[in-house]
């Protein structure tokens, strides 16, 4: 079975990566497409079996799978000229571009999905939340194989979509954040950064795995290291006196009313 990825920025390549280093896809069924040339040539140095084009329709003319990962703005004019087979499943990865906006630019009723993984699939630790409307089993459980290759997926509604994305994709640039913070503190205090970066990545990942591994909550594990008149109570005093929980509510708000307001503009255009 042969896959296109259309798009060889930061995700194309991230998607390709977690393909070419996983079990259901060779090397060799996989080809990526992109204007710019350099970033497949530097990509195929990675991975020298894959196959490369600026061409978008020679790439999907042979593929059963079909990923789109562009911007958004260039969605109507890389798929506008396309030629698509109704055998083919159209898997976007655009974010805030309703399926029905796609399916009106690919004129052959096809099977299409839209996914929302994170830069962690190429660590195979990405939760991808998946949406399709209209797909049977037999696809679904297809597009859930190609994404579990990079870590967990959860289907849900398209509805849903845009509002979890803010918690799963842009949440990693929210816990980087923080980690920069760590850093940053670590280095005022006289830690090298190479090292406060390490501290504050295995805490992340030390309070991660309690989560997951124990089907606890985050209250109940604070609570545990929280003795009264320790440091770690004075510093939880100290985010809460500055807004610490206020600010990652309404980013986390504030990322998804954006890409929820661009849908619904996007679909109202198109009713």
């Amino acid at each position: 079975m042969k896959i296109a990825i259309i798009g060889a920025g930061h995700i194309g390549s991230a998607i390709v990566t977690c393909l070419a280093q996983g079990h259901l896809y060779n090397e060799k069924d996989i080809i990526v497409s992109n204007p710019n040339i350099d970033k497949l040539e530097r990509l195929q140095e990675h991975f020298p079996a894959i196959h490369i084009t600026t061409d978008n329709q020679q790439a999907i003319s042979e593929a059963e799978v079909i990923v789109l990962a562009i911007n958004p703005w260039k969605v109507d004019e890389v798929l506008s000229p396309l030629r698509f087979s109704r055998t083919q499943i159209l898997v976007s990865l655009v974010s805030g571009v309703c399926i029905s906006h796609l399916a009106h630019l690919t004129e052959a009723e096809m099977p299409i999905f839209r996914a929302v993984p994170n830069m962690a699939i190429t660590e195979r630790s990405s939760l991808t939340l998946i949406a399709s409307r209209g797909t049977d089993k037999e696809y679904q459980q297809l597009i859930k194989q190609i994404f579990e290759e990079g870590g967990k997926c959860l289907f849900l509604q398209e509805k849903q979509l845009d509002t979890t994305s803010a918690l799963t994709s842009s949440g990693i640039a929210f816990a980087l954040k923080y980690m920069q913070a760590v850093m940053q503190a670590g280095i005022e205090l006289g830690i090298p950064g190479k090292d406060a970066m390490q501290m504050a990545a295995y805490s992340m990942e030390g309070a991660t795995e309690l989560i997951l591994n124990h089907n606890t909550h985050p209250l109940l594990e604070i609570e545990k290291v929280t003795t009264p008149g320790g440091t770690t109570i004075k510093g939880l005093n100290e985010l809460e006196h500055k807004g610490f929980t206020s600010s990652i509510i309404q980013a986390i708000k504030s990322s998804a009313t954006t890409l929820i307001d661009k849908e619904e503009e996007d679909a109202e255009n198109f009713r």
